[in-house]
């Protein structure tokens, strides 16, 4: 195997990051021709063209592409290094501005961020509760928690664990109306429904017979889980809702878990980032402590 410098396979990657020679060698404080020279000894290194150049714009070619996707992340952690060695027995502080859903924001983060916050006395935590999502970079936050398909392949993402939604409804409502025995049943019920348009919804349940799609209706529809929950406790009609925001209420007895074999399986729920290269520590910091406290927790139990 040939010496490699990483000197050079750093000055690569901050030059594919920044899309830019000169965006590169000022985020590394030297010369652009300093980086210039960099990546093309690195080629030298490896007996491979990793870019083209044109005047007007840079591309990865196929090997450059596979490269960079292999030594990103080294870098990344390079960086991190460096940057809990430079705090390394300082006491962490400053703000860490968070985002996340109400639901998980109320029914999960709150335990865990008021847990950090007492360990950590000098760091404040802006929590902003959105069911939107936000762009962490024009918006200026340091993470976000997501359950969703994530599209953005420029965010740096941790898995937390992942939420299935059962079907609920209150005594109140069952009191008025027969017990749903299968899926089918549920075409004969008022629902209240998440995210509706014209008071109807398609909800795909997985169980012992395969995956069932059944159209649902309603009279309420709303963009807030929660707003979903409180409609169902209310006796409104039955509701679809994650299993980790529905556990207390059942536990105090306002709901019942309905068709229990049945459920719409497992979104992934991350914690992300818009970059971990000079993150703080304190962010860095955090994020572990949220991945190892939310990993605890009995998301469908």
């Amino acid at each position: 195997m040939p010496a490699i410098d990483l000197n050079h396979v750093v000055a690569f990657v901050r030059v594919v990051e920044e899309a830019s020679f000169t965006a590169a060698a000022t985020a590394l404080g030297v010369p652009k021709s300093t980086v210039s020279r960099a990546v093309s000894k690195l080629e030298e290194e490896l007996d491979v063209r990793l870019l083209h150049r044109t005047t007007r714009k840079l591309s990865l070619t196929d090997a450059g592409q596979a490269f960079f996707d292999r030594v990103r992340e080294a870098v990344s952690g390079i960086d991190d290094a460096v940057a809990a060695a430079n705090e390394a027995g300082k006491t962490p502080r400053g703000v860490i501005r968070l985002t996340a859903p109400v639901d998980m924001g109320i029914t999960l983060l709150a335990d865990v961020v008021a847990r950090f916050v007492r360990k950590h006395p000098q760091i404040h935590v802006e929590l902003t509760l959105t069911s939107r999502i936000v762009d962490l970079v024009k918006e200026g936050f340091d993470l976000a928690v997501r359950a969703a398909k994530l599209d953005d392949s420029t965010l740096v993402a941790r898995k937390l664990g992942s939420s299935s939604m059962g079907v609920f409804a209150s005594k109140a409502y069952l009191e008025r109306h027969p017990r749903p025995e299968a899926p089918a049943d549920l075409l004969a019920h008022e629902c209240v429904l998440f995210r509706a348009r014209a008071g109807r919804a398609t909800w795909a349940l997985s169980g012992p017979s395969g995956l069932e799609e059944i159209e649902v209706h309603g009279p309420i529809s709303a963009d807030d889980i929660l707003f979903v929950q409180r409609s169902v406790v209310a006796g409104v009609g039955i509701g679809l809702l994650p299993i980790f925001v529905a556990r207390s209420c059942a536990e105090r007895d306002e709901l019942v878990r309905l068709l229990p074999s049945w459920a719409v399986r497992g979104a992934f729920v991350y914690v992300v980032a818009p970059s971990v290269r000079n993150e703080p520590a304190r962010v860095a910091m955090f994020r572990e402590f949220l991945v190892t406290a939310m990993r605890t927790i009995e998301w469908d139990g």
